[in-house]
């Protein structure tokens, strides 16, 4: 299996392509096109496990309900492209099995069929954090696909990071995060509008957006004429 990624900064997508045996698994409607001899199959499943409670899990983390399997159906190789509903970087990264990635909402678009995918429950703090109460969490060896809102950027942090929590793409799990202000007080921090921010500490790869899909979305929604009756 072979996954490149197409095109630079907003407008890249992903090309997976499939020898026979293989399948790789995308978040549903996150498919561009298709060669002839792929087979899709929808469900709510990942890696045969979870079922309907697997797809309420990843709605709860910002993920579609349902994920897409694609395999071909003859022994000649196919491909498939993806791409995110939202104007971003697409990356690839490689998990070697040695740790997990946490993805926030809406940044996972695809992964090897091999690897596993569950939500983590954040806690109370989820509340927070502009990202939700859960991540998608990815395990296992094999290649995961983000994307980002706008440019994407990784930072090798080994140490102390302090980020906007509606910037955050994807972290490892050797990460740990807690939630604090961004200013003196948290009127400040909310006045001055930064909000929410998130303390990484530890060792590991943090990927982080240059927009933030939720102030966007506030920004845009303002200016639409009103709905008619």
């Amino acid at each position: 299996m072979d996954v490149e990624i197409l095109g630079q900064g907003a407008f890249s997508s992903a090309l997976v392509r499939l020898g026979p045996g293989e399948a790789f698994v995308s978040e549903s409607g996150a498919m561009v096109r298709a060669s002839a001899n792929v087979d899709i199959d929808v469900t709510t499943r990942s890696r045969g496990q979870g079922g309907i409670l697997a797809g309420v899990k990843r709605l709860l983390a910002g993920e579609s309900f349902f994920l897409s399997t694609y395999r071909v159906t003859d022994g000649r190789p196919g491909e498939v492209g993806l791409a995110p509903v939202l104007q971003g970087e697409v990356r690839r990264v490689a998990l070697d099995g040695s740790t997990g990635w946490l993805c926030a909402g809406a940044s996972y678009v695809g992964s090897d069929a091999g690897l596993q995918l569950d939500t983590q429950f954040q806690g109370l703090k989820g509340l927070f954090s502009g990202e939700g109460l859960f991540f998608l969490r990815v395990t296992g060896a094999g290649t995961l696909v983000v994307s980002a809102f706008g440019a994407l950027d990784e930072v090798p942090l080994d140490g102390e990071l302090v980020v906007d929590s509606g910037h955050v793409v994807a972290f490892e799990e050797t990460l740990s995060y807690s939630l604090g202000k961004a200013g003196g007080s948290w009127v400040q921090s909310f006045l001055g509008g930064e909000g929410v921010v998130m303390r990484f500490r530890g060792r590991g790869r943090l990927l982080v957006q240059s927009h933030n899909r939720t102030e966007f979305g506030r920004t845009l929604g303002g200016r639409l004429p009103p709905r008619e009756s």
